[in-house]
């Protein structure tokens, strides 16, 4: 598996849509603890497919759990229920808004902020 450009380490990123109400929570959360992270606006600045294949090894999840199936994305990619794995993180690759958020990333482990407070397992 390539190497993911997202950090190793105990960095925290913030994989962020300031327009969604639980990524902003997410956010708050964080800062309101004065936790230091990294925010990463993945709408402007999109993971590429290896890092997504990585966040989901990170995730411990499929990617069936972390997309945003109700996105008119989903259906005009042409994806459905039995959709693969392998689908879902291309479309994931070339429709960003198909990404799950918020999800905090730190080292080997990422959970998705849903709800917000979960990004504090991280911590």
């Amino acid at each position: 598996m390539p190497n993911s450009p997202l950090p190793d380490g105990d960095t925290l990123v913030l994989l962020h849509n300031p327009r969604c109400s639980k990524s902003r929570a997410a956010h708050a959360l964080l800062t309101e603890r004065g936790v230091a992270f990294a925010e990463r606006r993945y709408l402007e600045d999109p993971l590429s497919r290896a890092e997504l294949a990585f966040l989901r090894e990170r995730l411990g999840r499929p990617p069936s759990e972390w997309v945003r199936s109700g996105e008119a994305a989903f259906a005009a990619a042409g994806l459905g229920e039995r959709s693969d794995a392998a689908a879902l993180l291309d479309a994931m690759a070339a429709h960003p808004i198909l990404i799950e958020r918020p999800i905090l990333v730190r080292g080997a482990r990422a959970v998705v902020g849903r709800p917000p407070e979960r990004v504090l397992e991280l911590l």
